[in-house]
């Protein structure tokens, strides 16, 4: 006898999407420093053997997130991630084929404020990556920072988050066979201060870490452009040479990471709050631009990739803007 489930209520299903929302923003906000002391706190607790155990197992476990990471697939296709995909909602398209006999590296644009079309498209199914890109398993590089922090590094890596250094990339693109994707956000945590609703500011125009990485290892680059990134927070207004962009800038070189003042929507109310606006985010993979390898490429080798990728970029914009309501005469500007 075959069983039947009622489908869900709307209202139901809507506190479940913002309920998945929370616990995203919340596990990026919240979850590290609670790692954190939780991690300090056992050590004066009769369950101190916990923390001694997991620091043994960290000092042995400590160069595997730069070797591959390690991606739990229970995790990646946990139904909370369905409901966070329905809540905006974030979709995924691709315009080529990628050939899972090769490597690829693909420059996602823009940061937003939370990357969330980045963390859900290549760090969960939930968009369907796997069926999309069949035989491709995605890489995306994540500050090295959030992997010192116990419990929390093994969490972000079970989604295939990576450290954000060359040795980290070098180990994914060197993986023999190929079918292996690595997705930088070349922007990284500075354009989050650039960030908001109708913004299409880029910071690219002197960013070819990724080119000459892409050159070394003759990997394709694939550009890629997530629609609504930016639209889904509001941020306090931080124009270049104000006090606040100053203080901004100061943090990130101390810490690393920029703090971008940013406010939406309350669970409960739509006037305020640190829940995103539901706004559809999709993010466009481009196609891939072929790359002629060499160990050492010059600057003007550098230079010559760099440009290319910008075109197919622009290109890449200005063929789907019209599908995702963006004004006709609005452009990428590169910074």
């Amino acid at each position: 006898m075959k069983v039947e489930f009622a489908p869900l209520s709307v209202p139901l299903q809507r506190r479940l999407q913002t309920a998945s929302v929370v616990q995203w923003i919340f596990s990026f906000l919240g979850l590290a420093q609670c790692c954190t002391a939780a991690f300090i706190a056992l050590f004066f607790t009769r369950f101190w053997l916990v923390s001694t155990l997991y620091a043994a197992w960290w000092l042995i476990d400590r160069e595997k997130p730069s070797k591959g990471g390690r991606r739990i697939h229970i995790l990646r296709n946990c139904i909370v991630w369905r409901y966070m995909r329905d809540y905006f909602p974030i979709t995924l398209m691709k315009t080529a084929e990628l050939d899972p006999r090769q490597n690829y590296v693909v420059g996602f644009h823009p940061h937003g404020v939370l990357a969330a079309g980045a963390f859900l498209n290549f760090c969960t199914e939930a968009s369907g990556f796997s069926m999309l890109f069949p035989g491709i398993t995605p890489h995306l590089m994540m500050l090295s920072l959030w992997f010192r922090i116990p419990f929390f590094r093994d969490y972000v890596m079970s989604g295939g988050l990576i450290p954000s250094d060359k040795e980290s990339a070098s180990y994914v693109l060197q993986k023999p066979g190929g079918g292996n994707l690595l997705a930088i956000i070349v922007g990284g945590a500075q354009e989050a201060l650039d960030a908001r609703p109708g913004s299409f500011t880029l910071l690219l125009k002197n960013r070819k870490g990724f080119v000459r990485l892409a050159i070394q290892h003759g990997t394709p680059l694939v550009p890629a452009f997530s629609f609504g990134e930016n639209d889904v927070f509001d941020q306090v207004k931080n124009p270049k040479g104000s006090w606040l962009r100053r203080i901004q800038h100061q943090l990130q070189k101390i810490m690393g990471i920029s703090l971008p003042l940013f406010h939406a929507r309350g669970i409960f109310q739509y006037s305020f709050g640190l829940i995103p606006y539901r706004r559809p985010i999709c993010t466009v993979v481009g196609k891939p631009i072929p790359v002629q390898k060499k160990h050492r490429p010059s600057e003007e080798e550098v230079d010559q990739v760099h440009q290319k990728y910008l075109n197919e970029l622009s290109n890449l914009f200005e063929k789907h803007k019209a599908k995702y309501n963006v004004p006709e005469d609005s452009h990428l500007e590169f910074i």
